[in-house]
């Protein structure tokens, strides 16, 4: 049986809630410890958000439940009145996370009928133990530095495959590798690669952390474009002159292809190949002219494809460096 770092946080921080509820004379201490359960989170920003919003929802509870109490007395009426009145408060200030705990600390006072400003103060005492160990617990995270950075490198590896098939179209050579899949996969790779870089930015309180969640999002529309790439190809039904060229361009992409690179050399030598592309001789059959549109295509998607990485590194990279340095 595993153990995991969220459940040994959650174990000791009901203990430790409980434990200073009691030292500090709260009634119902348990519930300090419930609260603390419930507010373990998977990021730091996650567990400071919610301990807020349930902070929030509990003023506005007893405030709520005091009215009841008081007109129509400490009864099941009173009590179902104010989840009438409360929850779709809560829904509308977008704090709904905190009607459960909110409505326990409510039947407290509904079971002990008193409106005295001791149990007022009892229960916001309750809310902040518990709530207030689970960010302490949740201030300490794993580090995903190389989780990411491995992610990354699935990602990078993937992306040169696919673009060693499409030379190996362009040049009509028996493929090796399956090129679908290899797209599927590299979807498969950026999702989760995406799910990773937002938890990581959601554990950091005051650092800048875009650069990771750019780079996924450049890479994505870089699959977009190479999804369109394996469609131009594999339409081309014959090849020119062009194509043994281009095959070559691609494969030196695909060799050259890593997050360090700017790719600026790589976009200098395909707006080469598109200038002598448009100096050749035209097309003398309407075949040769489809095929070299489908060229022309697939070598303008290689560009832009190109140009997202040029434009990415010029705005982000001292960011990476910055990173590294912060890392290091």
């Amino acid at each position: 049986m595993k153990i995991g770092l969220r459940t040994v946080k959650t174990a000791v921080g009901a203990t430790l809630a409980i434990l200073i509820a009691e030292w500090w004379g709260l009634e119902y201490a348990v519930s300090a410890g419930l609260i603390t359960v419930l507010s373990i989170q998977n990021t730091k920003k996650g567990s400071i958000q919610l301990a807020m919003q349930r902070v929030y929802s509990t003023v506005i509870a007893l405030t709520i439940s005091a009215i009841f109490f008081l007109i129509l007395g400490f009864n099941a009426i009173a009590f179902g009145l104010y989840l009438l009145v409360f929850i779709p408060i809560a829904v509308r200030l977008k704090v709904t996370d905190g009607i459960v705990v909110s409505s326990v600390l409510v039947t407290h006072i509904l079971v002990e009928q008193s409106l005295s400003l001791f149990w007022f103060t009892n229960e916001m005492l309750l809310m902040t133990v518990g709530a207030g160990i689970g960010i302490l617990l949740n201030l300490y995270m794993p580090k995903m530095d190389t989780e990411m950075k491995q992610q990354r490198q699935k990602i990078e590896s993937a992306m040169r495959q696919i673009f060693f098939c499409f030379a190996q179209d362009l040049k009509r050579e028996p493929l090796y590798l399956d090129e679908k899949r290899l797209i599927k996969q590299l979807a498969a790779y950026l999702a989760e690669a995406n799910e990773q870089s937002r938890r990581h930015v959601d554990n950091q309180l005051f650092a800048d952390s875009r650069y990771y969640i750019k780079y996924i999002d450049m890479r994505t529309v870089q699959l977009r474009v190479m999804r369109q790439m394996s469609q131009s190809v594999r339409e081309i039904s014959i090849l020119t002159e062009h194509a043994g060229k281009m095959a070559s361009l691609v494969e030196k992409t695909a060799l050259s292809l890593s997050e360090q690179n700017p790719a600026e050399d790589l976009v200098a030598d395909v707006n080469q190949m598109l200038a002598d592309f448009r100096k050749s001789e035209l097309p003398k059959t309407r075949e040769e002219f489809e095929g070299r549109a489908l060229l022309f295509q697939f070598l303008n998607d290689l560009r832009y494809l190109l140009e997202l990485k040029r434009d990415f590194t010029k705005q982000f990279g001292e960011e990476k460096e910055f990173l590294k340095i912060s890392a290091g």
